[in-house]
């Protein structure tokens, strides 16, 4: 019997099965994909989710793959372009944003490096119960071999579409529409800080990453969806064209080094954490729209929250396990709740209000104020504090 079975071995279930590993637990990895694959992301850890790679000993892996480290930041929007550099968390005043096929691989090394046992293209197809309530492992094939193993907690970090979470029949405890849909393509060629770039219906970000390319992403109104995707290329250019000319311009001088990808399934929700035996991790119990990129740090934090809570419970008594899960889902949807309204905020794609705007103009004055807005931005602290004296005196 294994302590814990981990579904799904990217950003959330890579580290936990590390964590939990590194602790002394006895702990199975299985994950659909196979080792080293790629998946559609927006790549940006913030501050808070390179402290967690430092803390855990792979931010060097991370320099080291040839990622570069996004130092500067630029806003636009309106009238108004901020510049400037975030103060950053925990000693981390950068941010990065590594290919998820250079991330993924690195996590999963570290995880079988603390002596979790990993196995690649594994579909988990049941859940194993006690005939109480209790889930008590797994259920899967490996190509076309059947398998069952037995834990004393399923984790699952499967993604937003979550098989664990449909075998639990996880309720969603909030729920919001589909507000953007998003396409990307990577661009050599393309000199490029982290970039942002908002008008009404629309917003456009740059993103350098590993090979020396810059990921441009596009999003759109939901309600574009089906006519974006019937001329998916013409429609990611003109977005650009009309949002950033500058970067448009700049990049007739790059080249596409990969295919258009997109998605109009960006789903907004919170789903029950956890329940007797399971546990849902990362985008399987919570996700947000990818325009505000929080998705990675977040999960970074959830997965240092649920191990430092189930920490001790493993090998005991179940109700201390189960005690420990309910302070986890408590802890995470009281953590979370303040940036998936900020997500919506920014997905909703509305026109700037004028007393933002105003705020905006203030900011882009002073490089102190400029800083602690790029916290705002990259999850480090609230918006509450931007409201400075200093900012007061300019309003």
């Amino acid at each position: 019997m294994y302590d814990a079975i981990v579904v799904g071995a990217r950003c959330a279930g890579a580290p936990t099965a590390m964590l939990l590993a590194q602790a002394g637990y006895r702990i199975l990895v299985l994950d659909k994909s196979a080792y080293g694959s790629d998946t559609l992301s927006s790549h940006l850890i913030h501050q808070p989710g390179v402290a967690a790679l430092a803390r855990w000993g792979l931010l060097e892996q991370v320099r080291a793959s040839g990622c570069p480290p996004l130092q500067r930041t630029t806003y636009q929007v309106a009238d108004i372009r901020i510049e400037g550099y975030a103060r950053g968390a925990s000693g981390q005043p950068t941010e990065f944003a590594p290919r998820r096929r250079v991330l993924d691989a690195l996590l999963v090394d570290a995880a079988a490096t603390a002596g979790a046992e990993y196995r690649e293209r594994c579909r988990v197809t049941g859940l194993l119960g006690d005939g109480a309530g209790r889930v008590i492992g797994v259920e899967g094939r490996q190509g076309s071999l059947s398998f069952t193993e037995h834990a004393r907690l399923v984790i699952g970090a499967d993604g937003m579409r979550s098989t664990v979470a449909e075998l639990v029949e996880a309720p969603h405890s909030v729920q919001d529409p589909l507000l953007t849909c998003a396409y990307y393509m990577y661009w050599q060629n393309l000199p490029a800080e982290l970039e942002l770039y908002e008008r009404t219906g629309s917003w456009v970000a740059t993103v350098p990453t590993n090979d020396d390319a810059t990921l441009v992403l596009v999003y759109f109104p939901q309600s574009r969806f089906e006519e974006v995707r019937a001329d998916a290329r013409r429609a990611y250019q003109e977005q650009i064209r009309t949002t950033t000319p500058a970067l448009y311009e700049r990049m007739r001088a790059g080249t596409p080094v990969e295919r258009l990808s997109g998605s109009g399934d960006q789903r907004n929700f919170f789903r029950q954490a956890a329940g007797p035996g399971w546990v849902l991790v990362g985008d399987a119990g919570h996700h947000k729209d990818s325009i505000t990129a929080r998705g990675m740090s977040d999960a970074f934090l959830q997965v240092e929250n649920l191990v430092r809570e189930v920490g001790g419970t493993l090998g005991g008594d179940p109700e201390q396990l189960d005690a420990a899960l309910v302070r986890f889902a408590r802890d995470r949807d009281a953590t979370l709740a303040a940036g998936y309204q900020a997500t919506l905020g920014v997905a909703r794609l509305a026109p700037a209000h004028e007393e933002r705007l105003a705020l905006l103009r203030a900011v882009q004055s002073d490089p102190e104020l400029v800083g602690i807005y790029l916290d705002v931005v990259a999850g480090v602290t609230s918006i509450d504090a931007l409201y400075t004296p200093k900012l007061l005196a300019l309003l």
